[in-house]
């Protein structure tokens, strides 16, 4: 089986993923007192998504060894004695690639005027995450503290346990640095607290996100991934009503890089003309099923409550002609 397509994108380009609501003003938040975006910042390499794992077919022992080179000593390190058969699983991370992420988080923090949260269990992964832990500080002191501290914001590590309980708790307007499988989890989860979503239909409709790699490059995706259900529908020739905007989404913030590259204003514009009049369609009742459930609080909307996949499409185009025109 071919692992994740995207998954080894993002192994290739080395960057960071980050992930934020996008805001509705007539779509329920689940947690009420999440006022501002919430935006993760997601590290796109190693750990368990390129990891290695087996299965233990009996009674045994491993262990790990290192083989140096360029005068680096050889380790080797015992691991477990499996009294039956179980499970293994090494993972590992690049000195490099954590400073990469620590640089990107700190400044997309700058960018968005937000103070930056990263997040480990340090208490039990005391070398691995500590790793991630020592890392960013050091960056923090010695690139970023003065930059930060001016304009009144502030860095901080936290275990992550703490920090989920802190989220749930607080209204949100920061970047939260995480691990490549935390960020995959927390994403999800404020996705689904932003917005009270039908569940089935993934509430990632309503997430922007975007891979920002160490030498400047992007790579803007939709965060819910391949909707496989509505797509068995489509070819059978039955009638969809799915959520476009993350997909969207992913246009435009690619479409925003490359006006940016270039110095194309026009460019840029017509790409916040098109999520504006995205955004625009919904608030004024144009809108899918998935949200119409969520709007009108119902898990079967009237027909007349939401448009199909081209209908929606089709408003938020016409929309976004209006504003050209404009």
């Amino acid at each position: 089986m071919w692992k994740s397509p995207n998954g080894t994108i993002r192994n290739y380009l080395n960057g960071t993923v980050f992930r934020e609501p996008i805001m509705i003003k007539n779509v329920p938040r689940l947690v009420n007192n999440w006022k501002k975006p919430i935006i993760i910042g997601r590290h796109a390499f190693g750990d368990v998504y390129n990891c290695t794992d087996f299965l233990v077919p009996g009674s045994g022992e491993v262990g790990v060894e290192f083989k140096g080179t360029n005068g680096t000593k050889d380790m080797s390190i015992p691991v477990h004695k499996f009294p039956g058969s179980g499970v293994g699983l090494l993972m590992f991370n690049h000195d490099s690639s954590i400073e990469a992420f620590a640089h990107s988080c700190f400044k997309y923090a700058l960018q968005k005027n937000y103070p930056l949260y990263m997040t480990t269990k340090n208490t039990i992964l005391k070398k691995y995450d500590g790793r991630f832990k020592d890392i960013f500080e050091e960056i923090y002191q010695k690139t970023y503290r003065k930059e930060f501290e001016s304009k009144k914001l502030w860095y901080e590590h936290r275990l992550i346990d703490d920090m989920v309980a802190q989220v749930v708790k607080g209204e949100g307007g920061y970047v939260w640095a995480c691990k490549n499988y935390d960020g995959d989890v927390q994403s999800d989860l404020v996705a689904q607290g932003k917005y009270r979503i039908n569940l089935g239909y993934g509430s990632l409709g309503l997430m922007t996100s975007v891979l920002y790699t160490p030498d400047g490059a992007i790579e803007a995706e939709a965060a819910h991934g391949t909707v496989t259900r509505h797509y068995r529908f489509h070819q059978q020739g039955k009638e969809t009503s799915t959520n476009s905007i993350a997909s969207i989404f992913a246009w435009t913030r690619g479409f925003m890089h490359r006006a940016k590259l270039d110095n194309n204003k026009a460019l840029h514009q017509w790409a916040q003309n098109l999520e504006d009049s995205t955004i625009e369609a919904v608030e004024n009742g144009e809108m899918t099923k998935d949200l119409a459930i969520c709007v009108h609080n119902t898990n079967s909307p009237a027909r007349d409550q939401y448009l199909n996949t081209i209908d929606f499409i089709q408003a938020v185009a016409k929309r976004l002609r209006k504003r050209q025109e404009a």
